[in-house]
């Protein structure tokens, strides 16, 4: 039975003037302003407003007009890519203004110098080592939330405008990896040419806005501190859509707070998939945003602590959304509950008089999908679409839920933007860790005002990471698409889900429908060991007894396609013919057993024999394959076995004729199955 409640309406009366759409002249104080203005985004772009990003992707990856085909799209040389060299300097990017650097990003920023020169001025404005930018050694590069390391990444979030052009160089040593994003504004905008010198009152409000970014959590459009709104505690029954909010506008939604009852444990994970938040604008039939609840506040799988500018869940329990959210008639929100069990739900819900005409506004969308709009021409399969919209409007964010049971890194692909029917990608990055804002895969949690990564098991199980485009976000006019590659497939298992979020004109296209429920849950019921084989002696944990020549080690081996128990296995290298490895195989009783041995194919892998206590396996198995995979099971006749210690030999005999002479081992696991009297 659907139950209609009433939130009370919190009215906030700001004392703001009305703005216009497209500011004509923007101070440095203005520019800082939207480092933490979230009302800004629901602003429609003008024509000539963009923004993209120079990076180091590697220039391999082309389009070709002529054939129409995409060249090398999944090329992954991402650390050199620049525009020429001139001399001995590299040049990074190149922009006409009016214009802004919003972001500066770095895997390995070094001690050579990286140049900013602006307005066509021969002295550069920024002439630093470019881990200077990251170091906190060089106003105004000091704000720890503005500039800050997560996870090995480098992050620089200081504005920096020009009025007519801009130019990036960097000398021998710079580094390796970087990004550049910047937003050109509408062609008569005014805008200050950076100078490092910031005057007092740019200076103060730099670092006002540091200081706030570094507390988030709090209600940005809340004028007083203490003010709090109206709240509903309810019982959501199973298989049932309860509206919590229904607001007769123009109006906009300030923030949305919701706390659920949840048990400690990783149960949570499919409750706040079961659990869906749906809003509704202006009387349409579809909805604008539609997620699972834990995921329209920017985490999955669970409830993950985190704190950002625009989402989060605090320590207390309670999940914040501060997207603006405006409408011209009325606004309806919904929380749906497709599971088998009542649900306890607290929300609150903040609405405010607008501050702009609502012509000038976007309506704020969310949505929830796994693999939704996947390409269909063969050479853009490497692409993963996270959104794909049509009208006017702003990406500004997305949160990104990898389910990845088997480990490896998942994450190489690029970033890869389409602005208004581009065929080539105005924003193209060099890694997903890179677009999240940390590097090298590091699996360590993180949480800061525009990027985090609020849940990774070792990169093996479950990893959440969402970035916000607050600044630096993506203006468009009719179209925008935001893809990333995906380098596993899903059969790997690797499985992505995205909650993207935008401002869309009234009566723009987003395509998405509500998922069902066996879509979004469930499917990681598989435990990130799940590969281990029951009753399995792991190579890797064999004792070894001797060994004539070369090294033993753990390889992981969860990069390749295949099912190897635990991921891994013992990995014999820098041996040759004649050599041989000895390992303990513990027997706890005596008996007849059905033994078993699981062992690698590669390209440069030897032809061994093996032996158990001196008697012969069988003949010599060659282990040569093209490519890296699982042998097929080796079984034999039952054996009769003592209990205690016994020798299992592998003597190297030589390599197939094809095999690169590398003449390694593989060894994954031995079973030894008592034969049933």
């Amino acid at each position: 039975m659907k139950t209609a409640y009433a939130v009370l309406a919190l009215c906030v009366t700001f004392s703001f003037l009305i703005q216009p759409a497209c500011s004509e002249e923007l101070t440095y104080k203005d520019l800082v302003g939207r480092l933490t203005d979230l009302e800004y985004l629901a602003t429609l772009p003008t024509a000539g407003n963009t923004c993209a990003q120079w990076s180091s992707w590697d220039r391999a990856s082309q389009y070709d007009a002529a054939t129409d085909k995409y060249i090398k799209w999944d090329a992954n040389g991402d650390g050199n890519g620049i525009i020429r060299r001139e001399g001995e300097q590299i040049v990074m990017a190149e922009m006409e203004g009016p214009g802004c650097i919003w972001r500066i990003w770095s895997a390995m920023p070094q001690n050579g110098h990286v140049k900013i020169y602006l307005d066509g001025s021969a002295t550069p404005v920024v002439d630093l080592p470019f881990i200077g930018y990251f170091d906190h050694k060089n106003p105004p590069f000091t704000g720890l939330a503005l500039v800050h390391m997560t996870a090995r990444g480098q992050n620089c979030y200081v504005p920096i405008p020009y009025q007519k052009s801009c130019k990036i160089v960097a000398d021998k040593g710079w580094g390796n990896y970087y990004h550049f994003n910047y937003e050109t504004f509408p062609k008569g905008t005014k805008v200050p040419t950076f100078s490092r010198n910031l005057s007092a009152q740019d200076a103060a409000a730099l670092e006002a806005a540091d200081k706030k970014l570094a507390d988030s959590g709090k209600d940005p459009a809340r004028l007083q501190a203490d003010i709090h709104g109206a709240q509903t505690a309810l019982t959501i029954a199973p298989g049932s859509s309860t509206t919590l909010a229904e607001i007769i506008g123009p109006r906009a939604i300030t923030a949305i707070r919701a706390k659920v009852t949840l048990a400690a444990s990783a149960d949570d994970r499919t409750v706040l998939r079961e659990l869906a938040v749906r809003i509704t604008w202006d009387g349409e039939e579809q909805p604008a945003v539609w997620a699972p609840l834990g995921d329209f506040f920017g985490t999955a799988a669970g409830a993950n602590r985190y704190r950002s500018l625009p989402t989060g869940l605090a320590e207390n329990g309670w999940f914040y959304s501060y997207w603006y959210m405006p409408f011209a008639k009325s606004a309806k929100l919904d929380i749906i509950n497709d599971g088998t069990q009542p649900r306890q739900i607290q929300l609150e819900v903040v609405n405010a008089p607008l501050t702009r005409p609502i012509e000038q506004l976007g309506r704020f969308h969310a949505k929830w999908h796994r693999d939704a709009f996947l390409p269909q021409r063969a050479d853009r399969q490497i692409d993963w679409p996270m959104l794909i919209t049509e009208g006017r409007g702003r990406f500004v964010g997305v949160m990104l839920h990898v389910w990845n049971p088997k480990g490896g890194w998942w994450g190489e692909g690029d970033e890869k933007f389409f602005v208004d029917g581009e065929k080539f990608p105005s924003t193209i990055g060099t890694g997903s860790e890179d677009y999240f804002g940390y590097a090298w895969g590091d699996p360590k949690l993180f949480q800061n005002a525009y990027h985090n990564q609020t849940i990774s098991q070792n990169n093996k199980g479950h990893i959440s990471v969402n970035r916000w485009h607050i600044t630096d976000n993506v203006p468009f006019q009719k179209s925008f698409q935001a893809d990333i590659e995906k380098y596993f497939p899903n059969t790997r298992p690797c499985l992505f889900a995205a909650t993207t979020y935008w401002y869309l004109a009234a009566g723009g296209k987003d395509p998405y429908p509500a998922v069902p429920l066996s879509q979004r849950a469930g499917y990681w019921t598989n435990s990130p060991d799940a590969s281990k084989i029951q009753g399995a002696i792991e190579g890797e944990q064999m004792k070894i007894l001797s060994k004539t020549a070369g090294n033993t080690q753990t390889q992981d081996l969860a990069d390749h396609e295949g099912d190897w128990s635990d991921g891994k296995h013992l990995w014999w290298t820098g041996a040759k013919p004649g050599d041989k490895l000895e390992l303990a195989l513990p027997v706890a009783a005596a008996g007849k057993y059905n033994l078993t041995l699981q062992l690698t194919k590669a390209s440069d892998y030897a032809i061994v024999q093996i032996d158990l206590d001196g008697v012969k396996l069988g003949q010599p198995v060659n282990l040569y394959s093209p490519n890296v995979r699982l042998a097929p099971k080796l079984t034999g006749d039952a054996i009769d076995l003592a209990a205690g210690q016994h020798k299992l030999t592998f003597e190297i005999t030589g390599a197939a004729p094809e095999a690169k002479k590398g003449y390694m081992v593989g060894i994954d696991y031995v079973k030894l199955d008592p034969v049933k009297k």
